[in-house]
């Protein structure tokens, strides 16, 4: 089950100065006699380059 949050704005630090970013929660829950934590990791980073990046949809 992967549940995602909506989005909100919050401070963030980047190249040491603070700006407002639009930030989302995503939770994945698997069961662990299937799925390794380690594979389900690599899938919401994956699912967050995707949402970061969405023309690596179409490419």
């Amino acid at each position: 089950v992967l549940a995602v949050g909506t989005v909100s704005e919050k401070p963030v630090a980047r190249d040491g100065e603070v700006s407002i970013a639009q930030i989302m929660t995503a939770t994945l829950s698997a069961d662990h006699r299937i799925v390794d934590g380690a594979e389900g990791a690599q899938f919401l980073i994956e699912v967050k380059r995707l949402l970061e990046n969405p023309m690596g949809l179409v490419l």
